[in-house]
C-alpha cells in the first residue's frame, strides 16, 4: 500500500498495473504506473497555469477521471465531484465550482505538456468536495479531505485486501459516488492493483472481461447484481471473480441466495454513506445482521439512531446518522429504516423534499409530495401532484400519460433518470389532515384501489366541472360472477362511484332524490381506464355524470339531490 498523497512521488515499480484498457482489439492495453504519473504531471502543469481554484470534475472515464483528479491534488486545486452532470444540476451548484472538466477536455491536454519542472508532493489533508441529497431539498455539500479517503483505503485492504489478492477491479457503478471512487479507483491505486477502464454492464460483458484480465472483483449495486441472476451467462463466469462488492441499499435476500448457491458466497455487501465512508459490512448466507469493518465503532442512541465512531470522519468523536437500528445479541446490528427523508433507488440516494422543491418549480404544479412505494419489485417512489390552473389545462390538453412525461423531463434536468418518480397522481387538492400535515400514509394511499374498489388517478376541478381517471383492478370484487367467462362492470357500481365522487365535491349531493336520465352504452371489463366528468348545476339540485371508455360513451346520467334542512 502507498499512502493516497504519495502515489505521485513513493517509490513503485514503474510496471505497476494501473489501469486496463480493452478498447482496443486483441490483447488489453495495460496502464502502468509510470504512464499514470506522467499523464498526471502534464495535467498539473496545465491546471497550475490557470486561475480557477474549484473543478467540478464531470469525467465518465474512470482513467481519465483519476488523472484529473491527482493532478488537481498535485497543484494544489480544489476537485468538486457533483453527483450529476445534467446541466439543471450543475447550474445549482454554479457557487461551489470554478471551472468545470470534462471528457474532452481531459483528452485535448494529453501530451499537450511534458512533465515539466512541477512538484507533486499532495497535501495529505489536501480537500475536496462530493455532494450528496441532503434532507433539507437541496443538494448538500460533504467536505472530506484526502487523509479520510487514505484511512479508508487502509481499512479495505485490511478486510479484503487478501481476499482480492492481485484481481483486477471490474465495475457496474459510477466513480462520482462515494462508493464508485473508493472501491473502484482510489483503493486500487493505492494497493498497487489494475482497476478496469470499462463499465460491466450484463453479465457478458464482465464474461469477456475476466477472458481478458484473469482473476477479478466485481464492484456492483444491488439492482445491477438483482438483474444479473435472470440474464443467461450468470452462472458460467470463469473463473469466477474472487468477491462480488454491493453497497447503495440492501441486497434482496433471494438474490444473495442465488449468488451463494452459485459463487459459494453471497456478495459482500457494504453499509455506510458519503458522509461517513464504510461503516458496516455483511454476508447474507451467514447473517442478515451487520458487522462494523475494522476500526469502527457503533452505538444506539435513545431514539434508536445510529452512532458512529470512525477514522474514515473528520473528527473523534460520535457522528450520528439518521438510520434507526437495533443490536443482535453477538454486537451486531439490523436497520430499521432511515429517521429522515432520504432514500435510495438503484444504489443511488435522493432527497425526496428536494424532488418535491424542483417539481414545484414548474407552472403546472401547486404542490407535490412524493413517497417510496411499498411493495414494489424494485425500488421506486410516486408522485402525488396538486395541479395549478395551467396544469388543469394542460391534462385536460394532452392526457395523464403525456402529463407525467413532461413533469419526469423537467425532473431529468435535475436528477438521473432511475431517481425519477414512476407513479404519478394528480389531485385537486394534497391529502392535508385537519391539523394542516400531510401524512405519509394518506399520499402513499393514492397509490392503491380506494375502499369503493376504484383506483383514482386523476382528478381536476374547473369551475362546477370535474374530471377524473378511474383505473378499474381487474381483481375488483364486483366482477365475480358478472357475468362468468365475460366479467364486465355493474352499471349499479359505476352510479355508485359518480354519486361518491361527487358529494365530497358538493356537499349537498350527499342527500340524493333520484338518479334520472340513466343510460349504459357500452361494457366496461376489468384493466378499463375510465374518464368521469361531473358537471354540478346548483340552479337544479342535479350533477349530471358522463363515463367514457377508449374515446368511447358507456354510461351517463343525472343524480338529483335535494335541499338538506
Amino acid at each position: 500500500m502507498i499512502a493516497l498523497h504519495e502515489l505521485l512521488c513513493a517509490r513503485r515499480d514503474p510496471h505497476t498495473p494501473v489501469c486496463r484498457d480493452g478498447a482496443t482489439d486483441g490483447a488489453d492495453t495495460v496502464i502502468t504506473h509510470a504512464a499514470f504519473r506522467a499523464r498526471v504531471a502534464s495535467l498539473a502543469l496545465q491546471l497550475h497555469e490557470g486561475t480557477a481554484r474549484r473543478y467540478a470534475l464531470c469525467i465518465d472515464d474512470s482513467f481519465d477521471f483519476a488523472c484529473a483528479l491527482f493532478a488537481l491534488f498535485a497543484c494544489g486545486k480544489t476537485p468538486v465531484i457533483p453527483a450529476s452532470s445534467a446541466p439543471g444540476y450543475l447550474a445549482d451548484l454554479a457557487d461551489a465550482y470554478d471551472a468545470v472538466l470534462t471528457d474532452a477536455e481531459v483528452a485535448a491536454a494529453a501530451g499537450a505538456h511534458g512533465p515539466g519542472a512541477l512538484s507533486l508532493n499532495i497535501d495529505p489533508h489536501a480537500p475536496l468536495t462530493l455532494y450528496t441529497s441532503g434532507s433539507s431539498g437541496v443538494p448538500k455539500p460533504i467536505h472530506k479531505t484526502l487523509a479520510q479517503f487514505d484511512a479508508e483505503v487502509r481499512t479495505l485492504e485490511r478486510d479484503w485486501g487478501a481476499l482480492i489478492g492481485d484481481a483486477t477491479m471490474l465495475a457496474s457503478v459510477p466513480h462520482r459516488h462515494i462508493y464508485g471512487l473508493l472501491f473502484r479507483v482510489l483503493w486500487p491505486l493505492a494497493a498497487g492493483r489494475a482497476f478496469d477502464r470499462a463499465v460491466c454492464v450484463e453479465p457478458q460483458q464482465v464474461q469477456a472481461r475476466i477472458a481478458r484480465c484473469g482473476a477479478t472483483a466485481m464492484v456492483s449495486s444491488p439492482a445491477q447484481l438483482m438483474r444479473w441472476t435472470a440474464l443467461a451467462g450468470f452462472a458460467s463466469l470463469t473463473p469466477a471473480p474472487r468477491a462480488f462488492f454491493s453497497s447503495g441499499g440492501p441486497l434482496a435476500e433471494d438474490t444473495a441466495r442465488d449468488y451463494a448457491a452459485v459463487f459459494g458466497d453471497a456478495p459482500v455487501e457494504i453499509f455506510g454513506s458519503t458522509e461517513t465512508g464504510g461503516i458496516a459490512w455483511r454476508r447474507q448466507n451467514e447473517t442478515a445482521a451487520w458487522r462494523p469493518v475494522s476500526g469502527v465503532d457503533v452505538r444506539r442512541a435513545g431514539d434508536g439512531a445510529l452512532e458512529v465512531r470512525s477514522p474514515h470522519l473528520d473528527h473523534d468523536g460520535w457522528h450520528r446518522t439518521d438510520d434507526a437500528i437495533v443490536f443482535d445479541d453477538d454486537g451486531r446490528f439490523r436497520l430499521q429504516g432511515r429517521l429522515d427523508r432520504v432514500v435510495k433507488l438503484d444504489g443511488k440516494r435522493v432527497s425526496l423534499p428536494e424532488l418535491e422543491a424542483r417539481l414545484a418549480l414548474h407552472p403546472y404544479v401547486a404542490q407535490a409530495s412524493v413517497v417510496p412505494l411499498a411493495g414494489a419489485t424494485r425500488e421506486r417512489v410516486g408522485a402525488v401532484v396538486a395541479l395549478s390552473d395551467e396544469g388543469r389545462a394542460a391534462l385536460d390538453d394532452i392526457g395523464r400519460v403525456a402529463l407525467a412525461k413532461h413533469l419526469r423531463r423537467h425532473l431529468a434536468a435535475y436528477f438521473d433518470i432511475v431517481l425519477l418518480p414512476r407513479h404519478w397522481r394528480f389531485r385537486i387538492a394534497l391529502p392535508f389532515d385537519a391539523r394542516g400535515k400531510l401524512p405519509v400514509a394518506a399520499v402513499a394511499a393514492a397509490f392503491g384501489p380506494r375502499a369503493e374498489g376504484f383506483e383514482l388517478l386523476s382528478e381536476s376541478r374547473d369551475g362546477e366541472n370535474l374530471r377524473y381517471e378511474l383505473r378499474v383492478p381487474p381483481a375488483l370484487d364486483h366482477f365475480a360472477g358478472h357475468f362468468p367467462g365475460l366479467p364486465i362492470l355493474p352499471g349499479v357500481v359505476q352510479v355508485d362511484w359518480a354519486i361518491r365522487l361527487a358529494s365530497e365535491h358538493v356537499a349537498a349531493a350527499r342527500a340524493i332524490e333520484s338518479v334520472d336520465r340513466l343510460k349504459f352504452m357500452a361494457p366496461v371489463p376489468p384493466g378499463a381506464v375510465l374518464e368521469l366528468r361531473l358537471a354540478h348545476d346548483a340552479a337544479r339540485r342535479r350533477v349530471q355524470f358522463a363515463y367514457r371508455f377508449n374515446g368511447r360513451d358507456c354510461a351517463s346520467g343525472a343524480i338529483v339531490y335535494r335541499e338538506r334542512a
